[in-house]
């Protein structure tokens, strides 16, 4: 008898995602939905957010929306405290202030640790509780990036914080695995999105990023949604405590 290949599909489980108005997280978002999950998009922007999920809806996908400051861990638990347990969690809210070291203010540096590190940790520590509680399996997912695994000039605070999403990301992955709640980061280069636009728009950055890519070009928010929904799904289930690198190439130099 052939082996049967694993389901993709999200049929019945829910998810959550933050920072999805647009970008990377918005892409995530449509991925889940439009696998089968009912998906509930997280962001700070209430324009952006409502629009996101009357798209996904418009398109036959099932979400609803929610306003939320990721970075308020007593935000985080009210709002997660009035859900069912979400089976699927994408934490994709992020930022970045690029700069040298002399230039970094304790604001900039309080600023990318409480929204790239601690809104992650309060996300994965109250949608856990949740799942644990009812025993129910899940899917923790947190995009990353390339910087969490490699150094950069200019990127001291941003490297920090990603190398600190890996390490959290492996040890959740040996605490949460025994009940069956998996955990794993996307690691993508550079996106062209509203949060790398400003970077583009700089002398001479394309050339030296799209020279560091073996594949020669950024990447799209729309080449990141079958990584978002093979970690989603059964596909994915001996995988946990691993970067899924999508960085084309870059840190394989």
């Amino acid at each position: 008898m052939l082996p049967k290949l694993p389901n993709f599909r999200l049929d019945g489980k829910t998810a959550l995602v933050t920072g999805a108005g647009r970008g990377i997280g918005l892409a995530a978002a449509a991925a889940l939905a439009q696998s089968g999950a009912k998906v509930t998009l997280a962001a700070r922007t209430e324009s952006e957010v409502k629009a996101a999920s009357e798209a996904i809806n418009e398109a036959g996908g099932s979400s609803d929306w929610l306003v939320l400051d990721v970075s308020d861990s007593k935000a985080v638990s009210a709002v997660v405290a009035t859900r069912d347990p979400f089976n699927i969690l994408v934490n994709s809210a992020g930022m970045n202030r690029p700069m040298n070291l002399t230039e970094v203010t304790d604001e900039d540096l309080d600023a990318l640790m409480n929204l790239n590190v601690k809104a992650a940790f309060y996300l994965s520590r109250e949608i856990s509780k949740k799942l644990l509680g009812s025993r129910q399996t899940g899917s923790l997912i947190n995009i990353s990036s390339q910087m969490g695994h490699i150094g950069s000039p200019g990127r001291t605070v941003y490297c920090a914080t990603k190398h600190a999403v890996e390490g959290m990301t492996k040890a959740l992955a040996w605490e949460l695995g025994p009940s069956g709640i998996r955990v794993n980061t996307i690691c993508p280069t550079f996106i062209e999105t509203k949060f790398t636009e400003n970077m583009f728009k700089q002398p001479g950055f394309r050339e030296r990023v799209t020279s560091r890519i073996a594949l020669g070009r950024v990447g799209q928010p729309e080449e990141m949604m079958g990584a978002v929904v093979f970690l989603a799904s059964d596909a994915s289930s001996l995988m946990t405590g691993s970067a899924l690198m999508l960085d084309g190439g870059w840190t394989a130099g």
